[in-house]
């Protein structure tokens, strides 16, 4: 599988950049479709590679040298469209280009080397599986170009995928290659984003600018000290901002606490870069002696100022408080001493009284020392927040004198490295002039090697190039050749019209004339010889002549199954004239060509997930699975509903069962053998012994019976694994026998006594006197048992019963959906004919007509269109109840009849007269 990850260059304008694309190729179309990534569902588009031509550019000496390097192809596409991909390393991108040119080669060739009908598409035989698949009835190899082929080979660059390409790249991460525009215009956001948040205007206590150092793009941590400053710088913003109201009371925007000061990228620095980013001749010191020493004095005073105004509003706010306080505390004494002296003093001593005023007296004292000592206590933790604030400051100052002293280092630094460059330029002139000859001869190996390098790249350019240039040429020397016999075809088809409207228009011409005698008619004559033209074999042609001639009804259709019967005339004509309807109604159809684009859309939108059952995909299946996908859908569909089966079954179970089968031949094996050639004789897979398809039929069945010897082998089961053969491989088959017989009917469907199918009939009936009660009446008024008619239908669901196109598609919704889908088609199928079948008088006649209408219905989108569509609500639960209903019923009569044979029995044996009597068992045993 070629997949892998690729940049494709997208995106407009400013924004237009190589952005990382998981690119699955997709062989059925030779398409490349990309993926935002390998799990994504849905492509975000898709490249043609078929129509498409490749290109690239060979890089500088350097550039090719370095083969890790990204490297970037063209891929031209019809109308002029160019799409631009970017490889990892030159080495994945050479992989590519190898690649994708053997799939068009591959894709192209199948197009020329097969003369296909035109309602399938090329499919490559990895995707088709069966008798169907190898099965190639108008194909016509065409001799490949063994020229072209040698010089492609010759032409072809070995080369090996790294880890990025292959289908172990999708556990790998996306590899990171974004475009320096990208990468700037972040940038840029991000500087945006963290200077708007510091020009804000208003409260900036949870504001905090975040700077990065240019060595290494990450947050930096702050050291312990750090956040004790940051902390000190907190407490004075918050005296500031309780001083202050308005949007004055902002001092500094930026914390510098949160910044190591080693690592420091100075404000004045920041102003000084952006200003004076365009002159080369600006030092570092430069902004001290201008508009920022203005600045920072300017914020020093008004920090001052409000300071100053802070400490006096504190004073004026303490004395008002201790103001208040001693006005509280007369208050108290003065009522307390108005209490006692009121209430307490009478009948009490002196000394008491006393002793009381003494306690009071101390208490007040204890107070008033309480308040003093509150108030020292308040003084000193003004003057360790006044110490802080200090020791704040000083750290602001001296992280400003660290980064001065940083800019200056800068500056030494830079003299110094210029200062060596221009000694190292006075030496190397030095050296020059005293050794010319040895610098002339290492610059002359320095532009060899480049040489070299430049030759080599574009010896690998001119051979891609030149490959190129042959497999499109002869690419278009096909495409003219297939042109020529489309001509050719559509003239030798434009002849054989005008014969036939010639011959339409003489037997028209003799009709119109009056004759005498019926005998004697001209136009007996004409007709007799157009139905000989008509019957008459086509000769046989040279194989080169063999494209050119318009086929318009071949022997066999593309599943096998013959068109035309040889024995019978007039019933030759008639399946010719049927062939004939069929093929104009699939060319007149523009439904198969969008049915066809839906199925490719959603195939590709599951190449990196696993299918799942959904209404989508249910829709799809409806309309009808396109031939080149039914073998993976039939596939999967048996895989869905016998994943028990097989995860419970030991590994090579059906080998294992077909090889006990061979070994010890069981009671089915004879009735096998002589239904084989009986299964479908006028299909050419199973026409005669030697058929490739007898093999296989004999296979599965026989292991089939050796699995489940309660059923063995019953009539039926030979034409459901003939059906599915055309399709399946052997082992696959078998398991599509085990998912009709025991997943999807009911018990006893295929056993001896038929109770299953017998049940379902009694249920189809119900269901045809509820959604078709005009037809069912008319059956009852003449009494017409069409359960004859239709138990065959239910058993080997429609197989030789209606035509080939209409079969399959029932099989495509029969597998995906299970049984109900019978009933939907066996009532559609009495819809579609209803009011033909309402016009017939007669019960014999009726009888007739139900034994070949189907093989007349040619509408495939019609039928399913009234199965899905007309004849809804249609529940499955309505069907069980129905059948357990019918089931108790058909077991009582069987049990009935059973008491009755042996009554019977016991008489036959008593009664002389009736011992001859014998029943049809016991005269076939």
């Amino acid at each position: 599988k070629l997949c892998g990850y690729l940049q494709k260059l997208s995106g407009k304008g400013p924004l237009r950049g190589f952005r990382s694309r998981w690119f699955v190729f997709d062989p059925r179309r030779c398409y490349l479709y990309y993926f935002k990534g390998p799990q994504e569902p849905l492509p975000l588009g898709h490249l043609d590679i078929a129509s498409a031509c490749f290109s690239y550019h060979q890089p500088e000496a350097g550039a090719a040298a370095a083969g890790d390097e990204p490297a970037a192809f063209e891929v031209h596409g019809p109308r002029g469209a160019v799409t631009v991909l970017k490889a990892a390393t030159r080495q994945d991108m050479t992989y590519w280009l190898q690649e994708l040119q053997q799939k068009r080669w591959e894709y192209c060739n199948n197009l020329d080397a097969a003369k296909r009908d035109s309602r399938t598409s090329p499919t490559p035989s990895d995707f088709s599986k069966g008798l169907v698949a190898k099965d190639s009835p108008d194909l016509s190899i065409l001799s490949q170009n063994a020229s072209a082929e040698t010089a492609r080979n010759i032409l072809a660059v070995e080369t090996s995928p790294t880890d990025l390409v292959g289908e172990q790249a999708a556990s790998q991460p996306a590899p990171v290659q974004a475009s320096a525009i990208n990468f700037s215009l972040k940038q840029w956001s991000t500087e945006i984003k963290n200077s708007m948040s510091s020009l804000r205007k208003g409260s900036n206590e949870n504001r905090k600018s975040v700077f990065y150092t240019t060595e290494e793009w990450e947050l930096l941590d702050p050291t312990p000290k750090d956040l004790e400053d940051s902390m000190a710088l907190e407490e004075k913003r918050k005296h500031l901002a309780e001083g202050n109201k308005g949007p004055t009371s902002s001092a500094f925007p930026f914390d510098f606490g949160r910044v190591p000061h080693k690592a420091r990228r100075p404000l004045k620095d920041m102003i000084a870069s952006s200003k004076n980013r365009n002159s080369s001749d600006s030092s570092p010191t430069d902004w001290c002696s201008g508009n920022g020493n203005r600045l920072v004095s300017e914020l020093q005073l008004k920090y001052q100022s409000q300071q100053e105004e802070l400490e006096k509003l504190k004073k004026d706010l303490l004395s008002q408080k201790e103001l208040v306080r001693l006005l509280q505390q007369t208050v108290r004494s003065s009522q307390y001493d108005k209490y006692f002296a009121s209430h307490l003093c009478e009948g009490v001593p002196k000394d008491m009284l006393d002793l009381l005023h003494q306690k009071d007296d101390q208490i007040l004292g204890l107070n008033n020392q309480l308040e003093k000592l509150n108030l020292e206590k308040d003084s000193l933790q003004q003057e360790v927040k006044n110490l802080k604030c200090k020791v704040g400051e000083l750290n602001e100052q001296l992280g400003m004198l660290m980064e001065t002293i940083q800019a200056k280092d800068e500056v030494i630094m830079k003299l110094s490295r210029q200062l060596s460059e221009c000694e190292d330029s006075t030496s190397s002139q030095s050296g020059a002039i005293n050794s010319p000859t040895a610098t002339s001869t290492s610059k002359e190996l320095q532009e060899l090697d480049r040489l070299k390098d430049n030759l080599q790249g574009y010896k690998t350019q001119n051979k891609f190039l030149n490959k190129e240039i042959l497999e499109l040429s002869a690419l278009r020397r096909n495409a003219e050749a297939r042109e020529r016999e489309w001509q050719a075809k559509y003239t030798s088809l434009e002849a054989k019209l005008c014969q036939i409207e010639s011959k339409y228009l003489i037997l028209l011409q003799e009709m119109k004339t009056p004759v005498c005698s019926e005998d004697q008619s001209p136009a007996r004559e004409v007709i007799t010889q157009l139905l000989e033209d008509a019957l008459k074999a086509e000769p046989s042609e040279q194989p080169e002549q063999a494209f050119f001639k318009p086929h318009l009804v071949s022997e066999y259709d593309i599943y096998g199954f013959q068109t035309v019967p040889e024995d019978d005339d007039e019933e030759k004509l008639v399946a010719k004239s049927r062939a004939l309807d069929l093929r104009s109604l699939s060319l007149s159809e523009n439904r198969e060509i969008s049915t066809g684009v839906k199925w490719e859309n959603y195939l590709a939108s599951t190449m990196n997930r696993e299918m799942m059952r959904c209404v989508e995909l249910k829709n799809l299946i409806r309309s009808g699975i396109p031939h080149e996908h039914r073998s993976k859908m039939w596939k999967w569909c048996v895989s869905l509903h016998v994943k028990k089966f097989k995860d419970s079954a030991a590994p090579g179970y059906f080998q294992t069962l077909l090889q006990k089968a061979l070994e010890k031949p069981n009671p089915a094996s004879k009735q096998i053998e002589l239904d084989l050639l009986r299964t479908l004789p006028n299909n050419k897979h199973y026409s005669s012994p030697t058929s490739e398809g007898i093999q296989k039929l004999r296979n599965v069945l026989l292991a089939f019976s050796w699995r489940n010897p309660d059923i063995g082998y019953c009539q039926g089961l030979n034409r459901l694994v003939a059906i599915a053969l055309l399709y399946l491989e052997q082992e696959d088959a078998f398991w599509c026998l085990v998912t009709i017989v025991e997943v999807f009917m009911p018990r006893d469907y295929y056993t001896k006594t038929l109770l299953g199918s017998q049940v379902d009939q009694r249920v189809f009936k119900d269901l045809l006197s509820e959604k078709l009660p005009r037809l069912h009446a008319h059956f009852e008024q003449y009494k017409v048992d069409y359960t004859l008619i239709t138990f065959n239908w239910f058993l080997v669901v429609f197989v030789d019963s209606v035509v080939s196109d209409i079969l399959f598609k029932i099989w495509d919704s029969f597998l995906y959906e299970g049984p109900k889908v019978i009933f939907r088609f066996a009532l559609a199928l009495f819809k579609y004919k209803e009011e033909e079948i309402l016009k017939l008088q007669d019960s014999m006649s009726i009888f007739k007509y139900l034994r070949y209408f189907t093989r007349t219905i040619l509408d495939a989108r019609k039928l399913t269109a009234i199965a899905f569509g007309d004849l809804n609500p249609f529940p499955l639960r309505q069907i069980r109840n129905r059948r357990a209903y019918h089931l108790e019923k058909v077991r009582l009569e069987l049990t009935e009849l059973e008491a009755i044979r042996e009554d019977f029995l016991r008489e036959r044996e008593t009664c002389v007269e009736k011992r001859d009597l014998i029943s049809d068992d016991e005269e076939d045993s």
